[in-house]
């Protein structure tokens, strides 16, 4: 295999699954699939999972690529072509069953030492190009470096941060007085608002619908606007945005504030709230979606939906409706829902009613693929454990009129392959940020109770 100093990149199968056309990812680069993958995705295709989707669209794009190739070309390497952004480098299918005798560090026929085995081949009769085991499996990636594989990484190519502490917050916060630093600005009055007009490099890296704080207890605004070196902003005043109520709930400190005006504006569609557990993110949420579905009618229904990771081999066997079989997963929601009518009469009278009246339905992430929403406030809660490319499926089945509430902590994650960094909450975060239609809000400290507060601080 003549390489003119290329890269070989040995991919395991949780990269494929993770994005299925990871294989353009790798510039001019040669990609090596080892038969032993092949062999767990035809495994993995089948099952009725959402991963199994996954499966088929590698199956599918391998078949595509290899489809006029004769065997040799495929041992060889196939040109990728120019897909996807620089792929110009070849894609091989490698046998990795049986090595020539003395190569194989690991003996047993498990699928990782099998991958790890044909890597440590491949870097010891091509000393001279550099051999690369890509893989989400942390583990495997510490066997495949303690049985002496030189390079060893992550697949990373939709990580958009390298430190979660670099992730956007979605306010700017300004030392003392902001208004002392701007001193003098443009100003126009439109209605009851009022919009200000500043220099871009007194708000550095600001973004659309990015909110603006300082230290003093007056101030409070959002970005609206960029034209050239010149950035408006729309003045919200802190003490109004502070005494704003939805469902009853009122903010107990700014960041919860910036989070309410922004679920409360149904200019923007899509709504991201990160924070600590505790912060007030699902409350929120709720409370917005009741008011602006109820109260105001700006929406006809409300869906709650969230990641669950065991749902496809449990959900057949809990008894009732889709609805019934979601509450375990869902049971945050029910008590905010709780927490929201603690003073009434009869609570449980209120919830009926309530979740009637809102139109309330709880549905599994796995069941809307191919729907179309449409007036609809959509909560997706926990979605710090999905991939980029699931939140890419539900953000893609709203339509008009339907506003997205994307919530999560990335500090719990349960997923096996995601990282703060890899995490498609993460992702979207980046990617929506200068997107007019959406804004960000980090809820910064604990409120769920004095306890709460400590556990997350010290714990």
């Amino acid at each position: 295999m003549d390489d003119n100093g290329r890269k070989r990149f040995i991919l395991d199968t949780n990269v494929l699954l993770h994005e299925p056309l990871s294989i353009y990812s790798f510039n001019e680069h040669n990609v090596l699939i080892p038969m032993t993958v092949l062999e767990e995705l035809d495994r993995i295709k089948d099952r009725q999972k959402d991963v199994s989707r996954d499966a088929r669209v590698v199956i599918r794009t391998l078949e595509g690529i290899f489809h006029d190739a004769t065997p040799e070309q495929i041992t060889a390497g196939v040109p990728l072509g120019t897909q996807g952004d620089e792929a110009s480098g070849t894609l091989a299918i490698i046998t990795d069953k049986h090595l020539p005798e003395g190569y194989a560090m690991f003996t047993d026929d498990e699928a990782d030492n099998r991958i790890i085995n044909t890597a440590l081949y491949l870097q010891h009769q091509f000393p001279d190009s550099k051999t690369v085991l890509v893989t989400k499996d942390i583990n495997m990636r510490l066997k495949a470096k303690g049985a002496g594989l030189q390079h060893v990484e992550d697949y990373r190519s939709d990580q958009l941060v390298d430190d979660i502490r670099l992730l956007a917050k979605g306010f700017y916060h300004q030392q003392n007085s902001f208004w002392e630093r701007v001193g003098e600005c443009d100003s126009e009055t439109h209605g009851r608002e009022v919009i200000h007009t500043v220099a871009d490099e007194l708000l550095p890296g600001a973004h659309i619908n990015q909110y603006l704080i300082d230290d003093t207890d007056d101030f409070a605004g959002r970005v609206i606007e960029k034209q050239g070196h010149k950035i408006r902003f729309v003045d919200l005043g802190r003490e109004r945005m502070m005494g704003r109520k939805a469902w009853g709930i009122q903010p107990k400190n700014i960041y919860q504030a910036m989070a309410l005006d922004a679920l409360l504006d149904p200019n923007i569609e899509l709504v991201i709230l990160t924070g600590p557990a505790g912060s007030g993110k699902t409350l929120l949420a709720m409370a917005a979606a009741l008011e602006m579905t109820i109260e105001k009618g700006i929406y006809e229904k409300v869906i709650v939906t969230r990641n669950t990771p065991e749902i496809a081999e449990s959900i057949g066997f809990l008894p009732g409706t889709e609805e019934e079989k979601m509450a375990p997963w869902l049971a945050a929601v029910t008590d905010t829902l709780e927490v929201l009518h603690k003073q009434d009469e009869c609570m449980d009278g209120s919830l009926k009613y309530i979740m009637d009246k809102a139109n309330l339905q709880f549905k599994s992430v796995n069941f809307m693929r191919g729907r179309s929403i449409q007036n609809t406030f959509v909560l997706l809660d926990e979605c710090q454990n999905l991939t980029a490319s699931q939140l890419k499926t539900i953000i893609t089945r709203c339509g008009e009129g339907t506003k997205l509430v994307c919530s999560g902590n990335l500090a719990q994650i349960d997923s096996s392959y995601l990282t703060p960094v890899t995490s498609g909450l993460t992702y979207i975060v980046e990617r929506f940020k200068d997107f007019e239609g959406s804004a960000n809000v980090y809820l910064n400290g604990v409120m769920r109770s004095r306890l709460a507060a400590f556990a997350e601080e010290n714990l």
